[in-house]
């Protein structure tokens, strides 16, 4: 009896100094970076559904397509990634991704050479390929170093530098990608988008050598330690755990959600606000990040007072309400509405992932591939929003936002009841 208690007492104590023993901090603060990379090429995604619009005169649910491409591949890639991970390590999953970031970045040269949609598609398949990978290994890596029970709050901390990189995306399409209509309408700026992955390729391959010369913890004593702790339920499957297949039936409409609202933003800003031009409403797409990597630091804060699950569902009712406004189509008020989204909207991702695998152990790679397929929902809602927004107007489109934030709304409520299954 006391062997057991000691032996529980030295796995906890395992767990709560992972994160602060100057080894495991370095593999943080390096992995942290990864969140602020993949923010960046998100960022730049919405701008280029707008780009496209006029550059290559295609339709709203044709630009969809974008965000098809781009978390398709995440669905495509996250099992695959998992197993690969699980057999070679999470630094091993950092490079294999990194490197296909980097080779879907420069493939951005030839597509602008040809100016060709369908190519374009493929070269953010490929990147998002790296990106899927990248996920898939980073969200748990950080997730599992440290205490379990302060696992949400660690993943909102890295997720913070995420939406600093989603900040400077539409930062960077606002001022490169857009130089007027008539220009647009020419293929302008199709040199700013080549140079500007040109110049995340160069940034991604400094990164593949830094990673590559750096010890990175492997986290198997850790997840031991906690198979240990839940010795009953590890030897169930994944479908035993309740929070974590809930967790990716919500993640998946959430992430719906969130790519749905970012995608047609800068439409709803020009269709609602008379006289705004694109490349304004690109600067407020930055701001809407900045709200949102905001939100990320602000509420990390408030979660060591209120329960995740409890702050999950809070911020859930008021971005129904959120985009209930937005569907008024109210000129300002709608576009400063979608902004207020963003900042609530910044919890939702690392929380519900790091709710959902949190009680995994050695499962949690396995179980982080099922939560990054859920992020294709990325990939379906554009098109419907899109034809929405092509049939009447961009406002009206939010309502399928708003019934997804209905559904973490549920999930945040019943995760309690979820979790003790």
């Amino acid at each position: 009896m006391n062997s057991k208690a000691s032996s529980s007492s030295a796995d906890s104590s395992f767990l709560k100094a992972s994160i602060t023993d100057p080894k495991y901090r370095l593999g943080f603060i390096l992995v942290t970076t990864l969140f602020f990379m993949w923010g960046l090429s998100y960022g730049l995604v919405d701008v280029l559904n707008k780009h496209f619009q006029e550059a290559l005169h295609i339709t709203k649910a044709q630009s969809g397509l974008i965000q098809a491409a781009y978390f398709g591949a995440y669905f495509v890639i996250a099992l695959p990634a998992g197993i690969f991970i699980s057999k070679k390590g999470y630094k091993a999953g950092i490079i294999m991704g990194l490197s296909l970031y980097a080779l879907g970045a420069l493939l951005f040269v030839p597509a602008s050479g040809v100016m060709s949609f369908g190519f374009f598609l493929f070269a953010l398949f490929v990147l998002a390929l790296g990106l899927g990978f990248l996920e898939t290994a980073a969200n748990p890596y950080a997730s599992a170093l440290g205490d379990p029970t302060t696992a949400e709050t660690r993943l909102n901390l890295s997720q913070s530098f995420n939406g600093l990189g989603q900040f400077f995306g539409p930062l960077i399409g606002g001022m490169f990608f857009f130089e007027g209509k008539e220009a647009a309408a020419n293929g302008g700026g199709a040199g700013a988008v080549t140079l500007t992955y040109v110049g995340i390729a160069i940034v991604v391959i400094a990164l593949i050598a830094m990673f590559a010369k750096t010890k990175l913890p492997d986290l198997r004593e850790a997840e031991a330690a906690l198979d240990a702790q839940n010795a009953g339920k590890q030897n169930q499957s994944l479908l035993a755990h309740k929070e974590f297949v809930w967790g990716v039936v919500t993640l998946f409409f959430y992430v719906a959600a969130q790519v749905g609202v970012g995608a047609f933003f800068i439409n709803l800003a020009t269709e609602t606000w008379q006289g705004l031009s694109t490349q304004k409403a690109s600067y407020l797409l930055s701001i809407a990040m900045l709200a949102f990597m905001f939100g990320r630091f602000i509420s990390t804060g408030i979660m060591t007072k209120i329960p995740a699950a409890k702050l999950l569902s809070i911020y859930a009712v008021i971005n129904v309400l959120l985009c209930a406004v937005v569907m008024t189509g109210m000129a300002g008020v709608s576009t400063y509405a979608a902004i207020a989204i963003f900042f609530f909207m910044s919890i939702m991702f690392p929380t519900i992932f790091a709710m959902g695998v949190k009680n995994l152990g050695s499962q949690t790679k396995i179980g982080s591939s099922f939560m990054i397929m859920a992020i294709v929902g990325g990939a379906i809602m554009p098109y419907f929003m899109g034809k929405i927004a092509d049939g009447q107007h961009t406002a009206m489109a939010y309502v399928l936002p708003l019934l997804c934030f209905i559904i973490v709304v549920v999930y945040g409520a019943l995760y309690p009841k979820l979790s003790k299954a």
